[in-house]
């Protein structure tokens, strides 16, 4: 398995996978090579598993702008009721609810109750949609990510782990299909 040692005064070794499948090792200045090869050698399952979603995000067809148009109309509707359902199991209220495309996030909510959403959740399970309205209406509980806040998180929606890890597994796909700036 070839990869790229970035050596540095780091104490730990750590792996990256870039977005360009290009596998990275952070290391110590003096740790030496066999030690590096043993650190990438007993973490191959996951260098794959990440390498194989690097992979999945490459092929993702992007949408164009009417589909991201239509995706987003359809994203006001479903968010507002989805709050709304969820907003009264947890007892907070919240204010505007706007529709993103964004890269990086799939939700925040502002200190103000503002809630943002990514209309790409559309093409997650809505299961996936339902954790991340979740996670933004508990941080009108809790502005942080602390087992408080999780606490809350669980008690509306048990299962948000499993789709947040769907999430974390696919979600690269997701975001690999809006359109690059410019085209």
């Amino acid at each position: 398995m070839d990869y790229r040692i970035i050596r540095s005064n780091r104490r730990t070794l750590g792996l990256e996978v870039t977005a360009q499948g290009e596998l990275v090792v952070r290391a110590p200045r003096l740790m030496p090579k066999w030690r590096i090869q043993a650190f990438v050698d007993a973490h191959k399952p996951w260098i794959e598993q990440q390498m194989a979603k690097v992979k999945r995000a490459a092929e993702a067809t992007p949408l164009t702008e009417a589909e991201i148009k239509d995706l987003t109309a359809r994203a006001k509707v479903v968010f507002a009721e989805r709050a709304a359902f969820y907003a009264t199991k947890i007892g907070v209220t919240y204010g505007r609810i706007t529709i993103r495309h964004q890269k990086t996030r799939w939700g925040s909510c502002s200190r103000e109750g503002n809630l943002n959403f990514n209309c790409l959740l559309l093409l997650a399970p809505p299961q996936v949609l339902d954790s991340v309205v979740v996670h933004e209406l508990c941080h009108r509980k809790e502005m942080n990510h602390s087992r408080r806040f999780y606490a809350e998180v669980l008690k509306v929606f048990p299962e948000y782990h499993i789709w947040h890890q769907w999430l974390k597994d696919h979600g690269q796909a997701l975001l690999h299909r809006l359109p690059e700036k410019g085209t």
